[in-house]
């Protein structure tokens, strides 16, 4: 029995899906005529649902769902729509067995039948399928769906085949897992056999090194008991050799005892004859002094006497006698006036002299006298000494006892040897400046230079200007006009120049400091053919710019390397060890001077001045000197007055030390301010 309601949804489907324009019944085209493949399905299924209701063989027919015949396929597209038609057909059978049959509808409409369907839909379906049937272009219609059809197989071939590709690909892959399997259990089972060889190999080795400290415990337990038995044999032979030594010492004690006794009995004797002699003795020289004693005792009490007894009667005749008395004070006020003039005429007659011709009271130290006529005979000996020393040191191209690095000693030997031959031939010296941590010898440098380039030096040091106050800029200038009075030229060596020619903005610089600095940068404001300035600091950057636009050479000093201190300290062991008890040249020099008793040294080779040079690094040139002094100190205070290897090392590693501990705090003093 049909369904009235699918009935009408097939009617109402077709009038939808099969309205075709009249425009595309007159003018059909591939283009103009749009049939999907969901409307040819439908047309197939709804022929088929009206032929089988035609035959009546079948209770329920529905076109409600998608049909797949192709009307132009009699052999492939059948069965699918067969199949298609019992597939829904037993599934309507089976809703329908399963389901309550619903109620009958009373039929109103006398149109439809008393079981609800309307044929008025399938009657306007029937009627377009007429139209269709009945135009001119119904067969190239129905050729377009046929070629629509062909596409949609060829489509399902190409799936078809991409499906056999994404197989095969499947295929390969699988094939590939298979193979990476089985080549990780190879490698597994390679790694295992490895394991194992490694395990049995360890094993082997362990049971040797087992064997071999096996045979090494014997082989010490056979040592030990053949050197135990050796000790003993040395304990017997040493116990008998120290009881042969025992008893021959406890004779030669006896002996020596014995002999002991006699010699004291025999001093006691000869002292007792010795002591009664020197009593006697001692008795009439005792007799004798004081005999002496009194004859000139009585002598001078008799000469005092007589003294006062003429004083005492010129005495009473001047007080008695008013002119003697007169001319008596008159003589002692004269004389006392005269004696007074005198000195106070000898004084300032001796300081214009020395205003004129002295030495200023800034100069620490100078190569001239301090008088032009004083210590002519000893300044002749000294260069005529020294002469002969630079002519061996030119020989030997040294540097006096100065130690430099090998570059700035040069560098000073080039600077001495231009000096020289700016003052021959009268152009202007060049000012210098020196600058490096103390004690790396500035101070020797510049005299070195001034002997070198045959120039007169003074030292002075800047901090003698600032206690002068007023005085300053006075003194200044009497030290350059003293300077310009050296016929040969003179090297002017300031030492710690930064103690008063500082930047002059800096708030604690007195004005008297400042005015000494101006009347020093005017003394130096041109370029002197008298005067070479050479100054010295450990901190040029405190010096103020107009005195460092005045330098023209500046050469740094820094701390010795290890060549220069093995240098240095071969230089202070000889002058202050070897040459400690030696005697000097001149004639009053030993006079009235104790001979030193001389130091022997033994076993102190280069190899061990090496090594302290090496302890040594960041020692100044100072230092060195300091640290051999503490050696011969050390030396001294020893027995034997011996310089031995021992000794030297202790002296050196307790300056080290002491070195190291003063630079800590100098860092932490500096840290902390």
């Amino acid at each position: 029995m049909r369904n009235p309601n699918s009935c009408s949804e097939i009617a109402r489907q077709i009038e939808n899906r099969w309205t075709v324009k009249p425009e595309l019944l007159r003018h059909p085209s591939p283009q103009g005529i749009h049939l999907s493949t969901e409307n040819r399905v439908f047309g197939a299924g709804l022929i088929t649902a009206l032929a089988s209701a035609a035959l009546g063989g079948v209770d329920h027919a529905y076109a409600d769902g998608p049909f797949n015949l192709s009307p132009f396929s009699s052999s492939s597209a059948a069965p699918t729509s067969s199949q298609a038609s019992s597939e829904s057909s037993t599934s309507s059978q089976a809703s329908a067995t399963n389901a309550e049959p619903p109620p009958r509808v009373r039929n109103d409409n006398p149109r439809t039948t008393s079981a609800g369907f309307d044929p008025e839909a399938l009657e306007r379906g029937a009627k377009a399928l007429r139209e269709i049937n009945d135009s001119s272009h119904a067969k190239k219609v129905f050729e377009v769906m046929k070629k629509q059809e062909e596409t949609r197989q060829t489509e399902l071939v190409a799936k078809g085949a991409e499906f056999k590709a994404l197989q095969a690909q499947a295929e390969t892959e699988r094939q590939k897992v298979i193979y990476e399997e089985q080549k990780k259990l190879a490698q597994q089972q390679a790694q295992i056999k490895s394991q194992m060889a490694r395990y049995e190999d360890e094993l082997a080795r362990k049971r040797m090194q087992a064997e071999n400290e096996h045979q090494r415990a014997r082989n010490q337990e056979l040592v030990k008991m053949q050197e135990e038995s050796a000790i003993r044999q040395e304990q017997a032979r040493r116990a008998t050799e120290e009881q042969i030594q025992a008893q021959r010492r406890q004779t030669e004690k006896e002996r020596a005892e014995i002999e002991r006794e006699t010699i004291r009995v025999k001093a006691m004797a000869e002292a007792e004859g010795r002591a009664h002699e020197a009593k006697l003795a001692e008795e009439v020289n005792r007799r004798m002094l004081v005999d002496r004693a009194n004859a000139e005792r009585e002598k001078w009490v008799a000469a005092i006497n007589t003294t006062f007894d003429h004083i005492g009667g010129g005495l009473r005749a001047i007080l008695t006698d008013q002119n003697k008395l007169v001319v008596a004070v008159g003589g002692v006020t004269a004389l006392a006036a005269g004696i007074y003039t005198t000195r106070e005429g000898a004084r300032v007659l001796w300081s214009y002299v020395d205003r004129i011709l002295g030495q200023p009271s800034l100069i620490r130290e100078s190569s001239r006298g301090k008088y032009p006529w004083s210590g002519l005979f000893s300044r002749g000996l000294s260069t005529l000494s020294r002469n002969n020393k630079v002519s061996a040191l030119n020989k030997g191209n040294g540097f006096g006892d100065v130690i430099l690095n090998p570059s700035l000693q040069k560098r000073i030997q080039q600077l001495a040897s231009a000096t020289a031959n700016t003052k021959s031939h009268q152009a202007p010296f060049r000012n210098m400046l020196f600058y490096g941590p103390p004690g790396t010898g500035k101070t020797m440098a510049a005299r070195e230079l001034a002997r070198k380039s045959g120039l007169d030096y003074a030292l002075m040091t800047g901090g003698d200007v600032a206690p002068l106050g007023p005085q300053a800029v006075t003194k200044i200038h009497q030290l350059f006009d003293w300077s310009k009075k050296s016929k040969k030229g003179l090297l002017l060596f300031i030492d710690e120049a930064d103690a008063f020619l500082c930047e002059r903005n800096k708030t604690y610089m007195s004005e008297a400091q400042r005015s000494a600095l101006n009347a020093l940068l005017f003394r130096t404001g041109d370029q002197s053919k008298d005067i070479v300035l050479a100054l010295a600091t450990n901190r040029p950057g405190d010096l103020d710019s107009a005195v460092a636009d005045r330098i023209d050479e500046v050469l740094e000093f820094p701390l010795p390397g290890e060549d220069e201190r093995f240098k240095l300290l071969k230089l202070y062991l000889d002058k202050y060890i070897a040459q400690a008890g030696a005697r000097k040249p001149g004639l009053f020099s030993n006079l009235f001077r104790k001979q030193q008793q001389k130091i022997e040294v033994r076993g102190l080779t280069d190899d061990i001045l090496k090594e302290a040079a090496a302890k040594t690094e960041g020692f100044s040139g100072r230092e060195i000197a300091k640290l051999m002094a503490s050696v011969q100190a050390a030396v001294y205070g020893s027995k034997d007055c011996m310089l031995d290897p021992n000794l030297f090392r202790e002296v050196v590693d307790y300056k080290v030390a002491e070195h190291q501990q003063r630079m800590k705090l100098a860092g932490t003093e500096g840290s902390s301010s």
